[in-house]
Order: C-alpha cells, then sequence, then structure tokens
C-alpha cells in the first residue's frame, strides 16, 4: 500500500506560492469583514509576509494563532493581512487609494468595499440627476449589493473574491484574479 505524500508548500514555484497566499489572504479578509455584516465603510489591508514580520516584529508571534504560525514555518510567502485605521479623509475609493501609498516592507494590499449593481442595461434607465438616480438605483427590483474584496501583491498577482446579500453565504463566494479590473488596478497603483 501507497500514500501520496503531502505536497509541500515551498516546493512550488515562487510565482505560484505567491497567487496561492494572495488568494488565500483575501478569502481570509473576505470572510472576516462578512463576519461583521452588511452596510460597511470601506476597509483597508496590507499584505505582509509572515516569516518576514515576525523576524523584524518578534512579540507579533503572540498575536498569531499557532496554525498561522506553522503555515508561514512552511510557506515563505504565507500572508498575514494588517488592516489600516485611521484612514485619511477622503470623498470616495479612488480618492482614497490614489492617496495611500506602502513602505517596501509592504508587500501588497487589500481593500473592501460595498456596491449597488444592476444587471446589464439596466443603468440606461436611471435619470441623469445624480440624486434622483441614486434613489432609483436603490429602489430599483434588480439591484444587488456587492461586497468585493480586491488585493494585489507589489509586482505580482490580483485576486478578488465576491459575495453577494442575496447569496450570503462562505460557499457562494465567487473568486478569480481579474473580477473586478478596474479596483484591481486602483489597488496595485497603491503599491507603485
Amino acid at each position: 500500500m501507497s500514500t501520496t505524500p503531502t505536497p509541500d508548500p515551498s516546493a512550488a514555484a515562487p510565482d505560484a506560492r505567491a497567487a496561492r497566499a494572495l488568494a488565500d489572504a483575501v478569502r481570509e479578509i473576505e470572510h472576516h469583514v462578512a463576519a461583521a455584516g452588511w452596510d460597511a465603510p470601506v476597509r483597508v489591508f496590507a499584505l505582509v509576509r509572515t516569516q518576514a514580520a515576525l523576524a523584524s516584529e518578534p512579540g507579533l508571534a503572540a498575536q498569531l494563532d499557532p496554525d498561522v504560525l506553522t503555515a508561514a514555518q512552511a510557506d515563505d510567502w504565507h500572508l498575514t493581512s494588517v488592516e489600516q485605521e485611521g484612514l485619511p479623509a477622503a470623498p470616495d475609493l479612488e480618492q482614497l487609494l490614489a492617496g495611500l501609498s506602502w513602505p517596501a516592507a509592504v508587500d501588497g494590499a487589500a481593500v473592501t468595499v460595498e456596491r449597488v449593481v444592476l444587471p446589464p442595461g439596466a443603468e440606461a434607465d436611471l435619470p441623469d440627476d445624480p440624486e434622483a438616480a441614486l434613489v432609483a438605483l436603490l429602489a430599483h427590483p434588480a439591484r444587488q449589493d456587492v461586497r468585493m474584496a480586491v488585493g494585489a501583491l507589489r509586482g505580482g498577482p490580483a485576486w478578488c473574491a465576491l459575495r453577494t446579500r442575496a447569496h450570503d453565504s462562505d460557499d457562494a463566494v465567487g473568486q478569480g484574479p481579474d473580477l473586478v479590473p478596474g479596483l484591481v488596478e486602483a489597488v496595485r497603483a497603491t503599491l507603485d
């Protein structure tokens, strides 16, 4: 009888490990934010490689779950998310992200935001007046509330996780590298 050995995460190519670590981090962030419920503000997270963070801040080990420490020891691409508090005031998400920059020790960034979306073509029926359009959007019978969690690594991959209020369960979260391309590029720009 033979058994298949457990794959060693450090044996995978660095790009594949980075992409997997980012996908894991974005899923974890989305799950964390989902636990707080809907109608939440924009939240921003720095992503740092856990081994490097532990090397520079050994006291961090006491704050991390033992499973996280084990995962970080097994994979040098394991990421820890650090929620950013005291974000600068900005009139909208685009301005907020445009005003952010990260030190070299930050390997990536992630953001969560909620939006109301309509099916294709439904926006054409909205009034031109912004206030009237907002009222119509919020009253539209086909509207969907969507939470987007989007992360990107410095010079590397991106990952997105999307949850709708209508299908609010962990097993109904859509995921992929380019589900929200404009937001991916905005997050990526904070890392330049």
